[in-house]
């Protein structure tokens, strides 16, 4: 896809949203966040989706993240949207800010275009504290985001991250689950890092390379 993608420093725009305008990359300093976009407003799997996002939130706010949402119509239109987002999903509460795109001028630059519809795409970047993306999902229009995916991949990445890199998750991983060793550790190294031990899986090709670490 051209545009931004994975590694890359989300450029510093000037956004104005439901709370303020702000410049992006003072929002994104000292924590991760969660950006997210939509087509339009008053769109019925963006409806569903915006209010799993607010019932969501405290879990995001419990791990320090943060939680920014971006749509194709002007702030007006938002407030409005809000009711019927909250209204759908009892006892949430639309608390993140939501970025005003009416020109459809900041979509682009943030490469959320769904390339089949050739227009603006349900997207969502995961954003580091230094501003560059480490992860993207990218959705057709038939298709709504699975909360809970988002936040095991949000929880990979921090875990990740906490480590160094020196680890990675594995297919279905969950927190509290064993992670891998980096294949770029000797066993020696993986010793000082992991005094707790670690198990290499029995492979047939026996090269040792799966190496399973319990860490927190």
């Amino acid at each position: 896809m051209p545009g931004i993608t994975l590694g890359d420093t989300v450029p510093n725009l000037e956004v104005e949203t439901t709370h303020d305008k702000f410049k992006l990359h003072d929002y994104f300093a000292n924590s991760w966040t969660v950006l997210f976009s939509h087509p339009g407003d008053f769109t019925p799997v963006c409806t569903t989706e915006l209010g799993a996002m607010a019932k969501y939130s405290n879990e995001f706010e419990k791990r320090g993240v943060k939680l920014l949402g971006l749509s194709c119509d002007d702030i007006q239109s938002h407030k409005d949207w809000i009711k019927d987002i909250e209204a759908f999903t009892p006892g949430s509460k639309v608390k993140y800010p939501i970025i005003a795109d009416p020109n459809k001028e900041i979509i682009p630059q943030l490469n959320m275009i769904d390339p089949i519809e050739n227009g603006p795409s349900r997207a969502l970047h995961i954003v580091g504290p230094d501003s560059k993306i480490k992860l993207s999902f990218l959705y057709p229009s038939t298709t709504g985001r699975n909360m809970d995916e988002v936040l095991r991949a949000l929880d990979s990445l921090l875990m990740a991250s906490k480590h160094k890199n020196k680890i990675a998750t594995p297919v279905n991983w969950k927190p509290d689950e064993p992670v891998v060793i980096s294949p770029a550790l000797s066993d020696e190294e993986a010793k000082k890092l992991f005094p707790q031990g670690f198990k290499t899986a029995d492979l047939p090709s026996k090269k040792g390379y799966l190496r399973l670490a319990d860490v927190s």
